[in-house]
């Protein structure tokens, strides 16, 4: 009896990175190939967007696009975009629940990587290395969530 009754409590979920990797990245210099001088402060901007597919069974691959741009009154110093993604094996999370599964808690767990690419990659193109803040992924999949509704309500 004990078995049986093993047998149908609910499993844990759990999420597991496989792999992580960058899928595309590019840095454009502009202030050196332009020879600008670098001492000005830029106004930097730093853009999140999120996907996610299916692979295999269990199979999710998470991507992160972040775009980085510094930029003077004048004209842009630099711009980064970087496509960051992680391959993840998801099991035992209800259907409703898997989306803002891998919309909040995937980013999450590659944030500090890619926060490191951005870092190093901005200090190799003779900038400060730039710690992009943490980003609030809740707060960001609500946000997405109130936009597609007022997208989606009736216009009258």
């Amino acid at each position: 009896m004990a078995k049986k009754e093993e047998a149908a409590a609910p499993q844990a979920p759990s999420m597991q990175c496989v792999n992580q990797y960058i899928r595309d990245m590019s840095f454009e210099n502009i202030a050196a190939q332009k020879n600008i001088g670098k001492s000005v402060q830029p106004e930097i901007s730093v853009q999140v967007n999120l996907d996610a597919r299916k692979g295999g069974d269990d199979q999710y691959e998470v991507i992160q696009k972040l775009t980085v741009s510094a930029k003077t009154d004048e004209e842009t110093v630099f711009l980064m975009e970087l496509d960051y993604a992680g391959l993840f094996v998801i099991q035992n999370v209800p259907e409703d629940q898997l989306h803002p599964f891998l919309m909040i808690e995937c980013p999450r767990m590659l944030f500090p990587f890619m926060r490191r690419i951005v870092r190093d990659v901005t200090a190799d193109g003779g900038y400060p290395p730039l710690n992009v803040d943490n980003i609030d992924y809740l707060a960001l999949y609500r946000a997405e969530l109130q936009r597609r509704a007022a997208e989606e309500a009736p216009k009258n």
